[in-house]
């Protein structure tokens, strides 16, 4: 929501900025610390990664699964390392047929100190990562298992998700009689879990019969959605739809690199889920396919195990700690975007670095991103710190569409779409998706922040959020929803508030029928893309409060951007307002009435009570001209005095209406009324205001 250049780092911050590995970080809100941890190594430690080895479900259209590195070493300045080309090359040499080499799970297990609290990781190396919103050289995907060592049952799942800024799947005091089930995301792989009985599927809340997948808190913040859990999950496999993009390297994309030769543009993510350009896309595609189960893995040694499509083996991770660095150059984004977004963000499409080098693989407290799950650990084991307060933003992410109730392109409702946005703070650039239309940033520093929303074959969303420093959720959009417009029927609507008389601080858009859709505090030049479709009341206020309004009704025909000139705050302003929203409707109104048929008695009938309210309409409209006349001339008294006529008049187009609304067409009805109500609304500022 701005010029052109940031409409491209929107673009850009929708394709790249997850990282697929969680890497886990510091809190800015520190909770306790930690006990240290110890490895647990020998018959205990394979014993209890074998007896926790998870099943793993993939989708038919991943082309990366869970290998074993070392075939892809070499040497570089006396270290062992694995090259990204040579990984990824090697990878699809190797698969031939309908199974994939090496399938093969590392785990790792450690015992905190003084504690009977161990965990079991499962670390999985995949060749590539390809997503929709980044990509890179190699993966690494990890499912924590925290076990009681006395009772020897289960206390926590952890499956790693999309980034630190995406809560995890976690589920507390899970079933011990059931292992643990992973559904991998295609192309990113991050993980989410499955406890439930459909054991292909991902179940985000309960049944009377059976369990949810995930015991993360609901989002209690936004009425709509306040008991959805706040967790990544599994969008396709829940409705959602995820557009994929191609990886491009030196100019070309990357199945075309001549190091790669056995790679092919069929290598990657199926074309049917794949978008070649954000802007070439003038709506939201909405043929993608959903997720459906392909190739299952299970552990090799485990009863039962030749039921799955391929049996995995469990390997300590100690036999490969002997690698120092995954490495491979930053790729880039198949169609154009600026250098300087992608070096932004250039960790989140080159490589993830070795999990013995990240604070989770001796900690792995360290990733349980739900903080009553770390409450509950904290006081069962004195070895877990108690949780930290974490700052989150959430909203849901709706579309902005034509509604019947209104007249031709004169108003709008929001509806849920399937296809998945994602959001990006330009403070820290890091691109999150979104999950059933839901939009969470976790571990956000107190402070201003712009966030900016993106989903393909829409124009970006860009907003300032203002965080507080107590630790708690901050609620985006207007009321929690953020409403995205197609590009095929985006409109600019441009604010300048060096052009104002007064400090502008907040700006506004109110839709006749969808309401309110933007509200943003305002620190400069900023832009709200509207749909073309709909009749709109832009509101400012400045550092004194002071409210200005102006009427905006894009022509659906024209493709130029609409500008708010000389956006100022007072009488005069809402005065303006006041007559161009009674203009628009006594013309509206009028355009109904047929002069030459009113010969007809009952037609005669029904055109008086319409030729009433036109006129009611055009004498507020005079009275509100006055009042901005009076007003720009410095007049107070007898600009209020003309305030008080329109309020007035107001009531009288309020009984012309109850008399012509069966004489006037529904949608016409409707507008008439929520502009009345509008007006009213904005008379009353007017009449209050200071400021002229």
């Amino acid at each position: 929501m701005t010029d052109r250049t940031l409409d491209r780092r929107t673009v850009l911050a929708s394709l790249a900025g997850a990282a697929a590995a969680s890497l886990a970080g510091c809190s800015f809100f520190e909770g306790g610390e930690d006990g240290p941890a110890t490895e647990v190594e020998g018959d205990r430690a394979s014993e209890l990664a074998a007896r926790f080895a998870p099943t793993l479900y993939f989708d038919e259209n991943e082309p990366w699964f869970p290998t074993d590195p070392r075939p892809y070493t070499s040497q570089r300045d006396g270290e062992t390392i694995v090259d990204g080309f040579d990984a990824f090359d090697g990878y699809h040499e190797r698969f031939t047929g309908e199974t994939p080499p090496d399938p093969t799970v590392f785990y790792h297990v450690v015992e905190y100190a003084d504690s009977p609290l161990a965990v079991v990781q499962y670390w999985l190396y995949s060749a590539f990562d390809q997503f929709t919103t980044n990509f890179h050289w190699h993966d690494w995907e990890v499912l924590h298992v925290f076990v009681d060592t006395d009772s020897g049952e289960p206390q926590l799942y952890v499956a790693s998700s999309h980034s630190r800024k995406v809560p995890n799947n976690e589920f507390l005091d899970p079933d011990p009689e059931r292992v643990p089930r992973i559904l991998s995301e295609l192309g990113s792989h991050s993980s989410a879990l499955s406890i439930n009985d459909q054991a292909d599927r991902f179940q985000r809340l309960p049944t009377d019969t059976d369990l949810a997948d995930i015991t993360n808190s609901a989002i209690r913040t936004i009425e709509d959605v306040a008991t959805i859990p706040l967790a990544y999950g599994l969008p396709r496999d829940e409705g959602g739809r995820l557009p994929y993009v191609v990886p491009e390297y030196e100019g070309a994309p990357l199945y075309e690199h001549s190091d790669l030769p056995s790679v092919e543009q069929s290598s990657l993510v199926s074309d049917d889920l794949t978008v070649r350009s954000f802007d070439s896309l003038t709506s939201p595609p909405s043929d993608l396919p959903g997720r459906t189960t392909g190739l299952v893995f299970d552990y090799e040694d485990r009863e039962g195990s030749d039921d799955a499509d391929i049996q995995y083996s469990l390997v300590p991770t100690a036999e490969i700690e002997s690698i120092t660095d995954f490495t491979g150059p930053q790729l880039s984004f198949e169609f154009a975007v600026p250098k300087f977004g992608e070096d932004a963000i250039a960790g989140h499409i080159t490589t993830t670095g070795a999990p013995w080098g990240q604070p989770r693989y001796q900690n792995p407290a360290a990733d349980i991103t739900e903080p009553n799950h770390r409450a509950a650990l904290a006081e069962r084991y004195d070895a877990i710190g108690e949780a930290a307060a974490v700052n989150t933003i959430v909203a849901t992410v709706s579309e902005a569409v034509t509604t019947d109730d209104a007249p031709e392109d004169e108003g709008l409702t929001t509806e849920q779409s399937t296809v998945e946005a994602v959001t990006l703070l330009e403070s820290d650039p890091e691109a999150v998706p979104t999950f059933g239309g839901i939009a969470a940033v976790q571990d956000v520093p107190a402070g201003e922040h712009r966030l900016t929303v993106n989903r393909a074959g829409t124009a970006p969303h860009s907003e300032t959020v203002s965080v507080s420093a107590d630790g708690g959720p901050t609620v985006a959009g207007v009321d929690g929803d953020i409403p995205l417009v197609a590009r095929e029927n985006a409109r600019k609507l441009e604010l300048d508030p060096a052009e104002a008389d007064s400090d502008l601080t907040a700006l506004a858009v109110e839709d006749d029928f969808a309401g309110r859709l933007y509200d943003a505090p305002l620190s400069g030049p900023d832009a709200v893309y509207v749909h073309s479709g709909g009749a709109y009341t832009t509101e400012v206020r400045d550092a004194e409060d002071a409210v200005g309004a102006f009427r905006v009704n894009p022509d659906p025909a024209a493709e130029e951007s609409v500008r708010i000139a000389e956006p100022n705050t007072g009488k005069a302003s809402l005065a303006t307002f006041l007559a161009d929203i009674a203009e628009e409707t006594r013309a509206a109104v009028a355009a109904t009435v047929d002069d030459s048929d009113d010969s007809d008695d009952d037609d005669g009938g029904r055109t008086s009570s319409v030729r009433g309210l036109a006129q009611a309409l055009e004498a507020v409209g005079e009275a509100a001209t006055r009042a901005s006349e009076r007003a720009r001339a410095g007049d107070r008294g007898n600009a209020d005095r003309q305030l008080e006529a329109v309020a007035e008049r107001l009531q009288r187009v309020a009984t012309r209406l109850s008399e012509a609304s069966d004489d006037l067409p529904d949608p016409l009805s409707n507008a008439a009324r929520n502009r009345l109500e509008q007006a009213t609304r904005r008379t009353e500022q007017a009449r209050a205001s200071e400021k002229l």
